[in-house]
């Protein structure tokens, strides 16, 4: 899968996530700063949440320092559903429900063990294509149009 990863900071959480999004087969995508040097979480996660859009990634995984702003960029691209998540069990069901294709995360919250549970969850849970459940993902993209 194509996975785009982007970040304000890169700190340790990022560099963990990145290889176990590659020890999974990934092929990664990483819009954000190199080093010390920091990011506006706008445009990065803009960047990743729009390849998505385009087909050029298959799903996103965006990062901030509460990880709510990375959200609400990334919700703005038309055809993105990020879900905040600071659990697996919120991912699991932003995948189950909500047909999530980027998923978000806290700089400042997600401990590295707590990131792989997520990651873990994230790509193992189907999206639901139970027909109440796709009635709502269909209703969420008439309110995009």
């Amino acid at each position: 899968m194509r996975i785009t990863l982007s970040t304000d900071a890169r700190t340790p959480l990022v560099d963990a996530i990145c290889a176990d999004l590659e020890r999974r087969g990934h092929t990664v995508a990483y819009f954000g700063p190199a080093g010390d040097a920091e990011a506006d979480w706008p445009a990065v996660t803009r960047q990743a949440a729009e390849a998505v859009a385009r087909g050029e990634a298959d799903e996103a995984v965006v990062l901030c320092w509460t990880g709510t702003g990375a959200s609400i960029a990334a919700n703005k691209v038309r055809g993105i559903r990020a879900a905040l998540c600071h659990d697996a069990e919120t991912a699991r069901g932003a995948r189950t429900w909500n047909h999530a294709n980027a998923l978000a995360l806290s700089l400042r919250l997600t401990s590295i063990p707590i990131a792989l549970e997520i990651l873990d969850a994230w790509f193992a849970t189907p999206l639901s294509d139970d027909p109440w459940n796709l009635a709502q993902i269909a209703a969420i993209r008439a309110m995009e149009a």
